[in-house]
């Protein structure tokens, strides 16, 4: 509440842990009881996340100070950190200050190189959670961070990602801001999904009347006449406003106490005057100290102090002494601080805004001189900096390009008000424009970075100008729009005098644009060309041909030679010579081939290799697709609630770091999921979520995937003609059914059965015609035989082709041939036709019941009684929706693991998942269990499955 500086208070404060009200802590029962129930949880193995909000001096900070406190008292571990004005521009610095770790900036890059694709967010957050992991596994702890208002955007965005991945953790986030000074968009965003997520939101408001009589007897040590509480009316229920107001008016005499209670003598100072007249108590010496600390920001190193005053430590001694004395400053670790928000913004009011501009430009000058980072002494040019001002520019420049890898966002800022304040003549104006091009690059802003890139096209110097041309081909790539990135590289490429490196890396941007436009004919004879010639090329460039023609190959129908061209991409690209991305680009390629071919564990090597290279590189835009690519793994092999994990864990990562159109992707395979679990409600919310987000361009699921899913749910609501009419283009186009009948075998019998359903022959027979090419061309590849087998079965109604078709890899799909061959035989005259079908489906039942598969489940009993035979209601246990047993083979693992006492990031690695994978799978095991804790979850596996934690 308010600062109350005896002993005696500090004292009740820390033995207030059971009490809801005390000295120094008044009006805040129903708040206390919040704080308190999260702590004790976290003792019992419990974590939770505390978002306390209010305005500027109702308690914010005061609360989380006595809460630390009691944690400390009941045994908990305490972490604490504090955003600032002045340490926003610093990536992470109230997480790592609070975690004891140095801030994470990275080297400044000697060039500025706008086709970089480095992004080293995920690094630096995994470098913290991975501390945090540790100290939280080793005991029960609570992490305060107070005035979030101030947190730079990285701290956000680990802030969303950490409190998820560790919710299993005995951990207590406390986390708080002021509000009602202006908005803040990303972290309204971020406490409104915590508090979405289970987050506790505490709103701090005024005080109540009895709140404020017992502040006024805490404070004057009686009771207050009516006087006295209008006094106190006036501060409208602020605490800290309430003790300084009774504080400053005791001191000088205002109140008399009389048996007991309080009254006034004499008219009390004006509200707006008190901390004014603080601060005029003291003299003029000490007050222009405090005026110089407040530039420095809430809190100050007294180093810096000494120096922006021109003055030793020594000097400062008396100044400090007073400032201490009279409140205003208080000893904060190994700086000052000022002792509220309240006191400092009075302070810096005291400043004319031309004299504080003026003063930060020389708080900047003065950090600029020191070697180390240029990112302090930005936090004050970025406010200070005129027109012109060439050495803040510089520094703003440098301190740019500093945090461009680690905090895009901040380098977006910084870049974007050094463009604002640079003359047109300004030579340094395009390396600006580039850094800021590069950064909005990275964070998403797509259209605002292809903006800024033709405008700065057009004031290019000639030796750098081909650079950002490449950089804006990327863009328009990223953007969705290959065409016009094929247009720009060409025109690129035209160019004589084009430097190696960047000729290579315009033709890998080209081929990658060819490949999504589907324009083989053009890219092949280019790709073609580059291989012919290859000493003329870089090694992005030959990889960029070779994974172009894999996929002409794949569309063409020849397998081999597509695996081929992979596999040479594959092997360039591991001698590090080519471009970053083209790596972990190539292996989801080859899983997706792997997968397709129905060679999972291959699929799963190569996703697994690829997730490891994403990472270590700072590859964010492909950093939600190996999650993705393992789910439709999962789902191949009729492992639903796998995949369903995965779905949710890469969507999930792509809604923390921006890259949308994969939220997409998820959301299409987690559709299919629930259609195969029979809840048609939920498959269609998702195809409207996704439907409403633009697709990821150039992801290596394409929309075949996307409109497969469409038509079967809409196949399942009874309409196979709406059905084959979303895939209309895909029947229609000779390209696209080789590519949907490659990706997804499954597809053949599917869209063979569904244009007979919709009386369609044609359409069914150029499905049919497709599959037997791909057949009759790749011998060595027995998938496409069978699927061949089951397509033709369906359109000649063949028994004989379709019992051929019953070697499927995939459980579903061999159910599918089962049940196909049963409605066969059930429409066949002959003395055993029946009892074949029955037989056909039994096995199609028994195969849909083991991957749970219950909106088929219940089409094959339907199939079964209208051939007047009942089956039980599952001929095997099936798993419950709830309990021990409702648990996946995954998640008991997980489970197992946990028990023995393994961490997140162990359990990552020993079981081949991403951290937000195993997070996700004990999200689901906690409500399967009807738990939310690592001990309970330990407990249970002691008495449901002990051998889990006996085995090695």
């Amino acid at each position: 509440m308010g600062h109350l500086a005896d002993a005696d208070h500090r004292t009740d404060d820390r033995s207030g842990f059971c009490r809801s009200s005390w000295p120094g802590w008044r009006g805040r029962a129903r708040e206390w009881a919040l704080v308190v129930g999260a702590l004790e949880a976290a003792k019992v193995g419990r974590g939770a996340v505390l978002l306390v909000e209010g305005r500027s001096g109702v308690g914010k900070s005061r609360l989380l100070d006595i809460t630390t406190t009691a944690a400390a008292e009941a045994g908990l571990g305490v972490a604490q950190g504090t955003a600032d004005e002045l340490t926003q521009l610093i990536p992470l610095a109230p997480l790592a200050s609070a975690l004891g770790e140095p801030s994470r900036a990275l080297p400044v890059a000697a060039e500025v190189n706008v086709c970089s694709h480095a992004d080293q967010r995920l690094l630096l957050v995994e470098q913290l959670e991975k501390r945090l992991e540790k100290l939280v596994a080793e005991e029960p702890m609570l992490l305060t961070l107070d005035d979030l208002h101030w947190a730079d955007p990285i701290t956000l965005l680990a802030l969303r990602s950490m409190t998820r991945n560790l919710a299993s953790y005995p951990l207590v986030w406390m986390l708080s801001r002021t509000i009602g000074s202006g908005d803040c968009p990303r972290l309204n965003c971020l406490f409104d999904v915590l508090e979405r997520d289970g987050a506790t939101r505490i709103t701090l408001g005024a005080l109540d009347e009895e709140a404020v009589e017992d502040v006024v007897s805490d404070v004057l040590g009686g009771k207050p006449e009516p006087d006295v509480l209008a006094l106190a009316g006036i501060v409208d229920g602020n605490p800290f406003l309430l003790v300084d107001l009774l504080e400053k008016s005791k001191s000088e005499g205002v109140f008399q106490i009389t048996d007991g209670h309080v009254r006034m003598t004499e008219s009390p100072p004006q509200t707006r005057t008190i901390m004014q007249e603080r601060l005029e108590g003291l003299s003029a010496r000490t007050r222009y100290l405090l005026q110089c600390a407040a530039i420095l920001g809430r809190s100050f190193s007294v180093k810096d102090l000494a120096e922006m005053l021109d003055e030793t430590t020594n000097g400062l001694l008396p100044m400090l002494e007073e400032a201490m004395s009279a409140g205003v400053i208080e000893p904060a670790a190994d700086e000052l601080a000022f002792r509220h928000d309240l006191l400092w913004q009075a302070v810096v009011e005291t400043i004319p805004d031309s004299v504080r501009r003026a003063m930060h430009h020389d708080a900047g000058k003065m950090l600029l001189k020191r070697s180390g980072s240029a990112v302090p002494a930005a936090a004050h040019l970025i406010h200070s900096a005129t027109r012109g001002d060439t050495s803040a520019l510089l520094g703003l420049d440098r301190a740019a390009r500093e945090v461009l890898r680690s905090s895009p966002q901040t380098a977006v800022d910084l870049a974007t008000r050094a463009l604002e304040l640079s003359d047109a003549a300004d030579p340094e104006w395009f390396g600006r424009a580039a850094t800021a091009v590069d950064a909005l690059t990275v964070i998403g802003r797509l259209s605002e970075a292809a903006d800024l890139a033709r405008s700065a096209l057009g004031r290019a110097p000639p030796l750098h100008a081909p650079r950002l041309r490449c950089a804006l081909a990327h863009i328009l790539l990223l953007s969705g729009l290959p065409a016009d990135a094929v247009s720009e590289t060409e025109n690129l490429l035209a160019r004589k005098d084009l430097p190696d490196d960047l000729r290579g890396i315009a033709e890998w941007t080209m081929f990658w644009g060819l490949t999504c436009v589907n324009d083989f004919r053009k890219g092949r004879h280019r790709a073609e060309a580059v291989l012919a010639d290859r000493e003329r090329h870089t090694d992005a460039a030959v990889v960029g041909a070779l994974l172009l023609l894999a996929r002409f190959a794949m569309v063409d129908g020849r397998i081999a030679d597509s695996y081929a061209h992979l596999c040479e991409a594959l092997r360039i690209t591991e001698r590090g010579a080519a471009e970053a991305i083209q790596r972990p680009y190539t292996r989801l390629i080859l899983s997706l081939y792997h997968r397709a071919m129905r060679e999972f564990d291959a699929a799963e090597i190569a996703i697994r290799a690829a997730e490891e290279e994403i990472n270590e590189l700072g590859l964010t835009v492909l950093a939600a697709e190996p999650a993705l690519f393992r789910s439709v793994l999962h789902l191949g092999a009729g492992r639903l609630d796998d995949a369903a994990a995965e779905a949710q864990a890469g969507s999930m990562t792509a809604e923390e770091l921006g890259t949308h159109g994969f939220i997409r992707v998820g959301l299409s395979i987690l559709a299919v999921i629930a259609l195969r679990q029979g809840d048609i409600d939920a498959a269609v919310r998702h195809i409207e979520r996704f439907r409403s987000i633009p697709a990821a361009p150039g992801m290596l699921f394409g929309s075949v995937w996307e409109k497969w899913v469409m038509a079967a749910v809409a196949d399942a609501q009874g309409d196979p003609g709406r059905a084959v009419d979303i895939l209309d283009p895909i029947y229609t186009d000779e390209e696209k059914r080789r590519w949907a009948l490659l990706t997804t075998p499954l597809m053949a019998a599917w869209m063979t059965r569904a244009a007979l359903a919709a009386a369609n022959r044609p359409y069914a027979r150029a499905v049919l015609d497709t599959a037997e090419y791909l057949a009759r061309n790749n011998p060595d590849f027995p998938i496409f035989t069978t699927t061949f087998a089951h397509a033709r079965g369906l359109f000649h109604q063949d028994p004989e082709a379709l019992a051929a078709a019953a070697d499927q890899p995939e459980p579903w799909a061999r159910a599918l041939v089962a049940e196909d061959l049963g409605v066969l035989w059930a429409a066949a005259s002959g003395v055993d036709a029946s009892a074949k079908a029955v037989e056909s489906l039994d096995q199609a039942l028994d195969g849909y019941e083991r991957i749970g598969a219950l909106w088929d489940v219940a089409r094959v009993r339907a199939r079964l009684r209208a051939l007047g035979v009942r089956r039980r209601h599952w001929n095997q246990p099936q798993r419950p929706a709830f309990g021990w047993e409702s648990l996946s083979d995954t998640e008991r693992a997980v489970a197992g693991l946990i028990a023995k006492g393994m961490t997140n990031r162990q359990i990552a690695q020993r079981m081949f998942l991403s951290p937000h994978t195993v997070s996700t799978h004990l999200r689901r095991m906690f409500g399967k269990l009807g738990i939310a804790s690592r001990t309970e979850l330990a407990r249970i596996v002691a008495e449901k499955c002990p051998e889990l934690i006996e085995s090695g």
